[in-house]
């Protein structure tokens, strides 16, 4: 975990200095799928952000199986059978803030990111709405957006095609804090 974590802030960083990277201090990634059998819920409260405020670069690095589900049964067909864990660990993203923001000024900063998501193997391009706060040099982002799973090639067996709707409805909430070089 912790080369992983290194690995994201050197990508993130490049030429730039520690002060202007913010990494996550909580974050939580849900997704939910109502069905006409019974809804579909997530939450991954494992995430660790990271955001660079100079060139408003931010990724995310999610681990597949860090997605806790209310039913273990969910969970183990949710790895096995759908995102294949086992063979796609991680989703990942990489975007830009599109807006500029006044990092140094409390306010609430309504934005577009811009970027790559890759699940399941797979890389689309996305352009995705969200709000970055500030309040006293903590900086939140939140978000709220829809995924289709053909676009991952995430295939839903032809027995639930049926109740499964194409997509599903993905809240990212999370708080940064300016990264200190240990």
């Amino acid at each position: 975990m912790k080369k992983v974590l290194l690995f994201g802030i050197s990508m993130v960083i490049g030429a730039s200095s520690f002060s202007q990277i913010y990494i996550g201090k909580t974050c939580e990634i849900s997704f939910f799928s109502k069905t006409t059998v019974e809804n579909i819920d997530a939450v991954n409260k494992s995430t660790t952000p990271l955001l660079n405020i100079a060139t408003g670069d931010i990724q995310m690095k999610i681990a597949m199986t860090s997605f806790v589900f209310e039913k273990p049964l969910m969970q183990e067909h949710f790895n096995e059978n759908y995102v294949e864990s086992e063979k796609f660990p991680y989703a990942i993203f990489k975007g830009k803030i599109n807006e500029k923001i006044e990092y140094t000024k409390d306010g609430d900063y309504k934005v577009t990111v811009t970027g790559k998501l890759n699940i399941h193997g797979v890389e689309k391009d996305r352009t995705i709405d969200g709000l970055v706060s500030v309040k006293g040099g903590v900086i939140s982002i939140s978000s709220n957006f829809k995924i289709k799973f053909a676009d991952h090639n995430v295939e839903i067996p032809t027995l639930y095609a049926l109740i499964i709707p194409e997509d599903t409805d993905v809240k990212i909430t999370a708080t940064l804090e300016p990264y200190k070089k240990k």
